[in-house]
């Protein structure tokens, strides 16, 4: 009677230990299992809205973004988290995971013009040195051009990356195979890597081409991007043409 205790204690301690979620299809999910996305994208809505009140979204930690759950939502988040990109043909390296409580600066009251009405930008963090380097080659950018381009995205934690990349399956069919290849898995976003600190960039009049690309392509500041920025140690990540990538004119690096 002990033994046949201890055995279904062992076995039931074991059972728990294994991933709930480890089998959930990956081209799209079930029905069980997007009804769990849209029940955990709502319990972190509260705090999703209260960061997003205070303009400080970029720097949300893992201990935050669980705090809400319950163990079964922690477990089945968790698996969103621990997705291998190769095992998705991700292509784009592994980078590192953000924790949210890096060393950043704050740019605020960047304003442009969106669809034609001013727009003040959220504010952006970035490291130190990409922000200078950034600042340096927009004042070369406005000497020859007499235009400069705005952060529209800098830094984003991890756990920031990891809400998206739950938020944003919905937009594609609730496939992760999908998502993949147009929101990064967390640790593999170039926002999140303070040594390969990602800036998306947006022009004056609003023009960021994340709907249509080329609108950025044919702006005469990406044109002299192309030219200069690696003057200033940033490099265009996702160029057209490149196998397994979506082309992404706006999005650059920092590299030193």
């Amino acid at each position: 009677m002990k033994i046949l205790s201890l055995i279904f204690v062992l076995g039931l301690a074991i059972t728990l230990t294994q991933p709930i979620f480890a089998d959930f299809n990956k081209d799209k999910l079930n029905d069980e299992d997007i009804v769990r996305v849209q029940n955990l994208l709502a319990k972190l809505e509260p705090l999703i809205k209260e960061r997003e009140a205070a303009q400080s979204l970029a720097t949300l930690t893992f201990d935050e973004v669980y705090s809400p759950l319950n163990e079964e939502d922690k477990a089945f988040l968790k698996e969103f988290q621990n997705l291998k990109g190769d095992e998705l043909g991700v292509t784009i390296p592994y980078r590192q995971i953000a924790t949210g409580k890096e060393n950043l600066v704050v740019m605020k009251n960047q304003k442009i013009l969106l669809k034609g009405e001013p727009y003040v930008i959220p504010p952006q963090y970035l490291p130190p040195n990409v922000c200078q380097r950034y600042l340096e080659m927009m004042q070369a950018m406005e000497k020859d051009l007499g235009k400069r381009l705005y952060v529209e995205s800098g830094y984003r934690s991890s756990a920031y990356q990891l809400y998206l990349f739950v938020y944003y399956l919905k937009n594609h069919d609730y496939s992760i195979r999908e998502t993949t290849k147009w929101v990064a898995l967390p640790g593999y976003s170039e926002h999140g890597a303070p040594q390969f600190q990602a800036i998306d960039f947006i022009s004056a009049d609003g023009i960021s081409g994340e709907e249509k690309p080329e609108e950025f392509e044919n702006l005469e500041e990406y044109k002299w991007l192309l030219k200069n920025a690696n003057r200033f140690n940033f490099i265009l990540s996702y160029p057209r043409g490149k196998p397994g990538i979506t082309f992404e004119p706006w999005h650059w690096h920092y590299e030193e």
